[in-house]
């Protein structure tokens, strides 16, 4: 992921509970408002050869505003059921100060928290409660002698409030001090809670740089600057074992509510050289690029305060659990201050040998501190057949090295399993229960992409575009099944120390290949004398596992070390295909917009099955649609109405103790909220 050309840093959060890209580190792209936005430009050959780790499908630019000019958008919306309540109030404003250029936006929103969980029932289930404060600054400052300075500032504060699995109520009837069994006590929630996790993430981001030409080259030397930092705190929870040591003492069985549950940050500092310069005689015409790169990234994990994470009674199992439920706190064994650093050279020749072929060469040496080094190259070419046709086709190698936070992520949580609560730990690389596992230290994963694309304009109405893909990746790092006393029992002594009943870890132990399509279909065109855009994207993709490599020590458990459960994940975490047919009507000062959006079948894993395989979630295929209407009601002032999901379909009904957050639905395919409705302003001036 890009900004203005210049990587972005990843989130400090590793993806974990519920997600399908478990295990993964994404790049937040809520963290850029709207209306900064200038275009997006996607580059859908492997791309490692040209920008390093992570670009192994291609790469995302996001082009950040600095035209003159001040918009502003006021909007709200809810779900049809009344609740998920959002607002959002985002201004832009584009300077120009003599030569110099600069764009300011800023964006609040706020979200609701949304709850589908039957009448009656204890849970909450639905969208995370979020509130948004962002600003961005981008802008450039002429410096003449074709010379100028460049920057880019952007900031964000979110707050946001999930809601955990709900605990039961109880009842102390003085006959077997079961007022404080091991996640709740009586004195505080006799009718059953549910606990919040909150979490407050600053988000902050900074590009400075300097283009200018030397000696004929184009010049740009610039520092890119990321950090991502989210801290918890639980509320509306106890520790079940400071209540039971109360109790115990004569007191009413009570525990703090609240509690500081420590948290994680990640930064990452970028600098580039990049040279660049035309040479008319070579290859028909060829530009020459080269650059060096040096990044240093840095995660860290801050524990929380005592009483999130401490066993207070000291007692056997059956009575109060430890930490903080909902989600017990970072504990000292778990905090850590990690660091390292990689320096890259890149050198890429694009020539014309005629004026319909165009040929690109790229090669790129990267080494990392902390696993070593690797060499990656890419070949692309595109001839124009005729005025009409374009094809196009790459071959590329590529790389994603393991990311801090994989390495050294450590936390114990609760986890349900058909409505049964277990304690897990995901143990670091490196640590002491990796280590009694026979986890070997994580390395980069390694690709091949090939890809193979055309594109048609017959005329001025019709555009296509069609491109092939297949991309293997080998020693892929994966979430691991979960290791129990039972199921690997080296183990076992280990775990009860910590009192957890399972491990996880990550593990470069998996082959995979993907191989897809992807369509698209553009006209413009009238229908009744008016206009009528019309817009088809189709994408058709399929991952594979071709191999499942143990390391010695876990020869035999390769069931355990992917189990089908998480091997369903990786095959199965998105739709097989996916469909978008859109349509834009206009006439005078009305714009219809119509999008009908259909998802493929999936079938996950499920609890019950995971050592036999023979238990699925199957997912049927389900379209949607979505509906907008805008009115010019001044040259300036456009009011925009309109519909999500308008039809309020919902994913296929599952057994609620087979699914990863313990309801009927889950948003696999997509949301389970259903049907939102939302009004905009949008203003010029």
């Amino acid at each position: 992921m890009l900004v203005n050309g210049k990587r972005r840093h990843t989130v400090a959060l590793v993806n974990i509970f519920g997600a399908r890209n478990r295990g993964n580190t994404g790049t937040d792209m809520n963290a850029i408002p709207l209306l900064a936005i200038d275009n997006v430009q996607v580059l859908r050959d492997g791309a490692a050869a040209q920008y390093g780790s992570d670009a192994i499908a291609g790469v995302i630019n996001i082009q950040l505003k600095k035209r003159a000019g001040c918009e502003a958008v006021a909007g709200a919306g809810q779900y049809s059921e009344g609740d998920g309540k959002n607002g959002l109030l985002s201004a832009y404003c584009g300077l120009k100060l003599g030569g110099a250029s600069l764009g300011i936006t800023g964006e609040w929103q706020d979200r609701g928290r949304s709850n589908r969980a039957e009448a009656g029932s204890l849970r909450t289930i639905g969208d995370t409660k979020v509130r948004n404060e962002t600003l961005y600054l981008n802008g450039e400052l002429p410096l003449g002698g074709g010379t100028s300075l460049y920057g880019t500032a952007g900031l964000q504060n979110r707050r946001a409030s999930s809601a955990a699995w709900a605990r039961n109520g109880l009842v102390d009837d003085g006959t077997n001090g079961g007022d404080i069994p091991s996640r709740n006590s009586a004195a505080m929630y006799p009718n059953g809670f549910v606990p919040f996790i909150n979490a407050d993430i600053e988000d902050r981001y900074a590009i400075a740089g300097l283009r200018t030409t030397l000696g004929g080259w184009s010049l740009d030397v610039s520092h890119t600057h990321g950090s991502n930092d989210m801290q918890y705190d639980i509320s509306n929870t106890l520790n079940a074992s400071i209540a039971n040591k109360d109790k115990l003492a004569g007191g009413a069985g009570i525990s703090p509510s609240r509690f500081d549950a420590g948290g994680f940050r990640f930064s990452q500092d970028t600098t580039n050289l990049d040279l660049s310069r035309w040479f008319e005689g070579w290859f028909g015409g060829s530009n020459l690029a080269f650059g060096a790169e040096a990044r240093r990234e840095r995660y860290g994990i801050r524990a929380g305060e005592p009483g999130s994470y401490i066993d207070a009674d000291g007692l056997v199992q059956g009575t109060g659990n430890a930490g903080s439920q909902g989600f017990p706190g970072f504990q000292p064994g778990d905090a850590t201050q990690r660091s390292r650093r990689s320096h890259a050279l890149y050198a890429e020749l694009e020539s014309t040998p005629t004026a319909a072929l165009t040929t690109q060469v790229a090669l790129r040496h990267e080494r990392y501190s902390d696993f070593g080094s690797t060499t990656n190259g890419k070949l692309a070419a595109s001839f124009k057949l005729s005025p009409a046709l374009l094809l196009r086709g790459a071959a590329s190698t590529g790389f994603r090295a393991p990311s801090l936070q994989q390495v050294y992520f450590s936390s114990t949580f609760t986890d349900f399993i058909g409505g049964v609560p277990t304690d897990v730990v995901l143990a670091p690389n490196g640590g002491a229960v990796a280590n009694a596992a026979g986890i070997p230290k994580l390395k980069q994963e390694k690709s091949r992409n090939l890809t193979l694309g055309a594109t048609f304009k017959p005329d001025a109405a019709w555009v296509m575009t069609a491109d092939a893909y297949r991309i293997a990746i080998s020693d892929r790092i994966v979430l691991s099944g979960r290791f129990d006393a039972d199921n690997y029992p080296a183990l076992g002594a280990i775990l009860q120390g910590l009192g957890v009943g399972q491990a996880q870890f990550f593990v470069n132990s998996v082959d995979t290949t993907t191989t897809g399509l992807d369509l698209t279909v553009a006209h413009k065109g009238k229908l009744a004398g008016a206009q009528l855009n019309t817009f088809l994207a189709f994408n058709h993709s399929r991952t594979r596992v071709s191999a499942v490599h143990a390391p010695a020590a876990l020869a035999g458990f390769e069931s355990v070390l992917l189990d089908y459960r998480e091997r369903s994940f990786i095959e199965q975490g998105a739709p097989s295909r996916k469909a978008t047919l859109g349509f834009e009507y206009v006439r005078g000062n009305w714009t219809t917009d119509l999008k009908i959006i259909h998802f493929g079948p999936q079938s996950l894993g499920t609890w019950t099955g995971q050592f036999d395989g023979s238990l699925y979630q199957h997912y049927k295929a389900r379209t949607s649609a979505d509906l907008a209407v805008s009115v010019a009601l001044a040259k300036n002032i456009r009011l925009t109405v309109g519909g999500n999901n308008i039809f309020n379909v919902k994913p296929t009904k599952q057994n609620p103790d087979e699914t990863d957050n313990g309801f009927k639905y889950e948003s696999v395919q997509f949301g389970l909220n259903g049907a939102s409705y939302f009004g905009r302003l949008h203003v010029t001036f």
